[in-house]
């Protein structure tokens, strides 16, 4: 699916389908200094114009960090912080290197309610009710999804339970495939440092799947998980209490997303399908002629070339289209 920036009919944005479907620490200070907000990191107004937030900056490393840990610390996961520095080191990056923070999101384009879950950009968006008077706002967080065969699945469903400190059964799967290699697991993983769920679990009105914490964090921002999404501790503890049960949850697969600034920009993010087709010519026309049909705006010409070097590259980038 192409996420664009403003809302053109469902039945438009079904035809161009091309999927098959923070730190929670609150670390204000350096927020702070990183957004000129006072709210925590990974946590936005909405925009009055366009359809972007937060803004793409720079760190140094120092000599303990590994890119993961300036990951964590900086509300971005794994694919991000490595596609975003594809020429640094990801376990030694040196002191003082510079790294990038892809800390710009284009937000999806649905309705903005309840949680939000782009599986092709591996991200969550949380869009908590306000209440009256209150700013409306956006929180996004990095994730982890299924690996291949075992694909998050994709569609709108909601919350149906919280659960602090949960069991984990391992499903009949897992089990056979563990006894296969002579390492029979449990019937039951009680609550605990050995758990996968973590701390915090979010049930979903999908059997078998659920928004939980992971006890490898390292596995945030990756497709890593049979099916279930995946967040840091800090975050999903973040959100736990403030997500109700019953909040609407909405699966997708955009990996293609249109932008548009305050003033009117334009600009074009792609993530690698899914389904790692590359782009053909149909995408690209299908992108090029939604960015010159841009309700918002005046009518403009499209660099097909630039486009299709997003496409092909795949980065996951915000790249402004000149």
């Amino acid at each position: 699916m192409i996420s664009t920036a403003r809302r053109y009919p469902l039945t438009r944005v079904k035809q161009l389908w091309l999927g098959s479907i923070t730190l929670g620490a609150w670390l204000l200070a350096s927020s702070a200094a990183a957004s000129g907000s006072d709210l925590p990191r990974g946590h936005y107004p909405l925009p009055e114009n366009g359809n972007m937030v937060g803004e793409v900056y720079t760190v140094a490393a120092t000599e303990e960090d590994t890119l993961m840990d300036i990951a964590r610390a900086h509300n971005v996961g794994y694919e991000e912080i490595r596609m975003a520095n594809p020429d640094v080191s990801l376990w030694v990056p040196g002191e003082g290197t510079e790294v990038t923070i892809p800390g710009q999101f284009i937000l999806p384009d649905e309705e903005r309610t309840g949680i939000v879950i782009n599986v092709a950009e591996l991200r969550l968006y949380y869009y908590p009710d306000v209440k009256a008077g209150e700013t409306p706002r956006v929180e996004t967080y990095p994730i982890g999804i299924g690996r291949d065969a075992f694909n998050t699945p994709l569609g709108i469903t909601k919350t149906t339970m919280r659960l602090e400190n949960p069991a984990w059964y391992p499903p009949e799967s897992i089990r056979r495939e563990a006894a296969e290699r002579g390492d029979p697991a449990p019937a039951v993983v009680p609550p605990g440092a050995e758990n996968p769920l973590g701390r915090f679990t979010m049930l979903l009105d999908i059997p078998g799947y659920m928004i939980h914490s992971t006890n490898q964090p390292d596995g945030v921002g990756m497709r890593a998980s049979r099916g279930c999404i995946r967040m840091y501790p800090e975050d999903i503890e973040s959100v736990f209490w403030r997500v109700p049960v019953g909040t609407q949850v909405n699966i997708i697969d955009a990996p293609i997303k249109l932008g548009w600034g305050a003033n009117d920009e334009s600009f074009v993010q792609a993530f690698t399908s899914t389904d790692e087709k590359a782009y053909g010519m149909e995408t690209l026309l299908n992108v090029v002629g939604l960015i010159e049909q841009y309700e918002g705006g005046n009518p403009r010409s499209v660099d097909y070339e630039q486009v299709r070097e997003v496409l092909d590259q795949s980065n996951g980038q915000i790249v402004p289209l000149s």
